[in-house]
């Protein structure tokens, strides 16, 4: 069966502009055939009754509907506003309200009642919290551990302004992944992502490694931004220096006008390059390409991962 080729308001809105003057068209490998069917429909349900917020929506994902499809979704807890304001990121700036007590259970019921095996759970940065949420975001990791004992939990926090306390409160958690994104080079940070640091992210994956020596830990990088590829390969090696054992690289598409430009759209061919040369530095898996994103087929990445590192430790 031939698949459509979708170009919904995600996707449309990825790119500059929107409809005005001077708007970027999209390259052709930024567009893809994406299934439709009643997977889609059921998951679409699931996550509306489960009234726990997704990144794949908030954040305005283009691979939502595939994703979808496969009855693959991230959540994404402590509500749907942001006390950041990244210039990247979809997600709404402004005051949350206070955590749900009862989203761990809904979270780990919609996990379930979706027959998911690998789940990934990120948040809204809560700089507002005394703990920075890390505290509930324990609570749902243990909650989805209950409910789906057999299932592999990966978590995507913000920097928790690089208090070890919070770090080690979700790490204790025991997730079997510790993903926290760099988001992009050390020059592009303040600017990119104001109130975060490029240091303080690296921090808090030697954080999780001290407290976790055994687990996974990931970051996703954005590229199309203004980077060079020499700080590119720059930030990869600071990861791996940081103990990082799992790198995404996808391509930057921006929201919305408000949001930083896309500079560049990347081909599929440098990818390729940027796969080969951050797998030299001895990561354990790598997925590079355009539609990368930090939890896009998580669970092939992860499993690789498990695989590597396996092989590695019995030689």
């Amino acid at each position: 069966m031939q698949l459509p080729i979708i170009a919904d308001r995600v996707t449309q809105a990825a790119v500059a502009g929107r409809g005005r003057p001077g708007q970027r068209r999209l390259p052709p490998w930024l567009k893809k055939r994406i299934p439709v069917g009643d997977t889609l429909s059921r998951t679409t349900a699931i996550v509306a009754r489960s009234g726990v917020a997704t990144v794949c929506q908030e954040a305005m994902c283009p691979n939502r509907v595939e994703c979808w499809s496969r009855r693959a979704a991230t959540f994404m807890i402590l509500g749907d506003r942001c006390t950041r304001r990244c210039h990247y990121c979809a997600v709404q700036t402004a005051r949350p309200d206070p955590p749900a007590e009862d989203e761990p259970e809904r979270l780990a019921r919609a996990a379930a009642e979706l027959g998911l095996r690998h789940v990934v759970i990120t948040a809204v940065a809560r700089d507002d919290l005394p703990d920075q949420g890390a505290g509930h975001f324990a609570r749902c990791v243990r909650a989805v551990r209950r409910r789906l004992p057999a299932a592999t939990i990966e978590v995507l926090p913000a920097d928790f302004q690089g208090r070890s306390e919070c770090v080690g409160l979700l790490a204790d958690a025991r997730p079997d992944v510790y993903n926290h994104n760099l988001e992009t080079v050390e020059r592009l940070t303040p600017v990119i992502r104001p109130q975060g640091k490029y240091g303080r992210s690296l921090e808090v994956l030697r954080l999780v490694k001290r407290r976790a020596p055994d687990m996974l830990t990931k970051s996703g990088l954005m590229v199309g931004l203004g980077e060079s590829r020499a700080e590119l390969y720059q930030a990869f090696g600071d990861l791996r220096d940081a103990g990082c054992d799992i790198l995404t690289i996808g391509q930057y598409l921006q929201p919305s006008p408000r949001h930083a430009a896309v500079v560049r759209f990347v081909p599929p061919d440098e990818f390729q390059e940027m796969d080969a040369e951050a797998r030299a530095l001895g990561f354990l898996s790598v997925a590079a390409g355009p539609f990368v994103r930090s939890s896009y087929n998580a669970d092939v990445v992860f499993a690789e991962s498990a695989r590597r590192r396996g092989r590695l430790g019995s030689g």
